[in-house]
């Protein structure tokens, strides 16, 4: 498989998808590809929109993007696909819209097929076993959380370590030790703002300009960064 796995699409003070856009195009190469855009998890704006806004993005560096949401035929969209792009918004909303359209063991077999696959935000999060891990509101009920199970830990993207003044509620990292005790087996890395994970050939390795941390069942929270070789994660 190929997968580059996002935390983000926007740093503070940044345009859309700019910090990913050279990694994007490192990842599909220098051939232009137009890959299939998943824009399920919008809410709030509509899929032209999102489409418009990825696609001006991808054009900066040699790609473009078509949204399923336009092809009579999705699963023959997905069958064809020389690449899918998954956005962020929410993660219940884009998990309910393909389950509903019976698209999420099509994407898994055709991305454990060698098809590239780009994800941010959400993107990422349903790229793991389930979507347990996501920070968004459940707006609407999926049939399940069950995701495309591409690798075997979670992603929490958009991690912080900050607990706000005048906060009382739970941190980031306690919610994340809930998950582990209901979810004993399964790691889950925090992505902070700006990292990314990269898959390529049963290598895995965090790009960015900060570091990760991988949270364990009865361990401490460890930062990962860049310089290691996160292989032992994928078994």
């Amino acid at each position: 498989m190929k997968l580059l796995l996002i935390s983000n699409s926007t740093n503070a003070g940044e345009r859309y998808l700019d910090h990913p856009k050279g990694q994007i195009k490192e990842f599909l190469g220098n051939t232009p590809v137009n890959a299939l855009f998943i824009p399920f998890a919008a809410v709030t704006f509509s899929y032209e929109e999102y489409e418009g806004k990825v696609q001006d993005r991808f054009k900066e560096v040699g790609h473009s993007v078509t949204s399923i949401h336009r092809r009579d035929d999705p699963e023959k969209a997905i069958e064809e696909a020389s690449a899918i792009v998954v956005g962020g918004g929410n993660t219940f909303h884009l998990m309910y819209e393909l389950q509903k359209r019976g698209l999420v063991e099509l994407i898994r077999r055709k991305v454990m097929d060698n098809t590239p696959y780009i994800g941010w935000s959400a993107g990422a999060n349903i790229a793991c076993p389930t979507i347990c891990t996501t920070n968004d509101m459940p707006i609407i009920e999926p049939e399940s959380f069950e995701a495309l199970k591409l690798v075997p830990f979670q992603i929490n993207p958009h991690y912080l370590d900050a607990n706000p003044k005048g906060h009382a509620g739970e941190t980031r990292e306690k919610r994340i030790n809930e998950f582990l005790v209901a979810n004993p087996d399964i790691e889950v890395i925090g992505l902070r703002e700006g990292t990314m994970l990269w898959y390529d050939n049963k290598s895995l390795s965090l790009l960015g300009p900060v570091n990760a941390r991988l949270f364990k069942r009865d361990s401490s929270p460890r930062e990962i960064s860049g310089d290691e070789d996160l292989a032992s994660l994928l078994l």
